[in-house]
């Protein structure tokens, strides 16, 4: 972790409104943004970035005010994230499924529960992991009477050992119904696996976990009273919510991307000898390639701003949103999450064009925005989220609720 000297978070009174936070969040990433290739490169467990997102106070951001959060919503969430992704890509992804996992209490909970939760989450700083990967077998849930017990095995657990509380996810033994609970992470028979190995997103402890009959009380059980779950509408918003969060940590990534490489062209960059011209700066297609990347990467932004805006008014009166309205919100996140794929991609892989052949040194760390994106955008095929625009546009068809839809 940097050694650059950071403000006293502990000192210093938490921000009082969006732009605020958003702020802070711009300090963080300029904190982390100083030795991000490096830490990249060393691939260690990103416990001191962790702290750094808890001592500034981001992991509270959505938290109530009254106990320690921030009271803000989720255009800000995912304004935050697209910050912290512009420095380092890993961070705003743990970053993300943190706010989301923070707020599956409030998706499929009672009133009770996610009040609770919420208020302690804000106190203690807690730091969400999440073992919920819905192409792997279901987690099977067995009811022993007044607990229940998790067991199974998930190929993914985002924020595994940097996590406080661990959500989990499992099919109740018999039935098809789904269960939810937050566990501590340290809960026995909870175990974190050392196995995420992959090209890009490295720091996000995204290795598997096993589940050897995690013990969690009946009352823990998320939206269940008398061991029955009556279901919502709004319980359905985990997807388009999750999705709202993979774009904005591509587009934090991307616009990282050409701020590195657009100081690296001012800086480094040589002109083409035959070009005519003595910096790197004037040359045409260097301002041309610029030009149209940040004008790409300002639509994408734009649109999903405007789709976080319209997804927050389904957010502030979760009894009432229906059906249509959460589908035809999820054929808009659709749309972004498509544009943020494709303009994240082009932008981390065009910046070569206009950096030269010794940006290519792995001290520059270039390859690792396109890395990072290249790994997570496989998440989900984008070509199926055109479809869902597309079958819209054609038939006037709205996406069925699924784990990825």
């Amino acid at each position: 972790m940097s050694t650059v000297a950071r403000t006293d978070w502990q000192t210093v009174p938490p921000p009082k409104d969006a732009q605020g936070w958003i702020t802070r969040a711009s300090e963080v990433a300029a904190v982390l943004a100083t030795d991000a290739a490096d830490r990249d490169k060393a691939g260690a467990t990103p416990y001191d970035e962790v702290r750094l997102l808890k001592e500034s106070g981001l992991v509270t951001l959505l938290g109530p005010v009254e106990h320690g959060g921030g009271g803000q919503d989720w255009p800000t969430a995912y304004r935050v994230v697209r910050e912290i992704a512009e420095a380092d890509g890993s961070i705003g992804q743990l970053l993300g499924y943190h706010y989301l996992w923070n707020w599956a209490a409030r998706l499929v909970g009672t009133r009770e529960q996610w009040e609770h939760v919420e208020a302690e989450a804000a106190r203690n700083r807690w730091f969400f992991g999440g073992a919920v990967n819905p192409r792997d077998s279901d987690v099977v849930v067995r009811d022993e009477g007044d607990t229940l017990a998790f067991t199974g095995r998930k190929t993914f657990s985002t924020g595994s050992k940097v996590s406080d509380v661990t959500v989990l996810e499992g099919v109740l033994e018999g039935t098809d119904d789904h269960v939810f609970a937050i566990v501590p992470s340290d809960s026995a028979g909870l175990t974190f696996h050392d196995d995420w190995d992959n090209i890009g997103q490295r720091l996000t402890e995204s290795g598997g976990v096993s589940l050897d009959a995690v013990r969690v009380p009946w009352s823990d059980a998320a939206g269940y009273v008398d061991k029955r779950f009556t279901p919502r509408v709004y319980n359905t918003l985990n997807v388009p919510t999750i999705q709202l969060v993979f774009v904005s940590f591509y587009l934090g990534i991307a616009a990282g991307a050409l701020e590195t490489a657009a100081t690296y062209t001012r800086a480094k960059a040589r002109p083409w000898l035959h070009g005519g011209h003595d910096q790197a700066v004037d040359e045409p297609y260097v301002i041309d390639t610029y030009g149209d990347l940040t004008a790409k990467l300002w639509a994408a932004e734009a649109l999903a701003d405007a789709v976080a805006a319209e997804g927050q008014k389904l957010h502030e009166d979760p009894d009432a949103v229906t059906e249509q309205a959460r589908g035809e919100f999820e054929v808009r996140v659709a749309a972004a999450k498509a544009r943020a794929t494709d303009v994240a991609l082009e932008i981390t892989n065009r910046i070569f064009e206009v950096t030269g052949a010794r940006a290519t040194a792995s001290a520059e760390g270039l390859d690792r925005f396109w890395r990072n994106v290249r790994t997570h955008t496989l998440h989900d095929p984008v070509a199926y989220k055109r479809r869902e625009v597309g079958r819209h546009v054609l038939t006037g068809e709205l996406p069925q609720p699924t784990w990825y839809s």
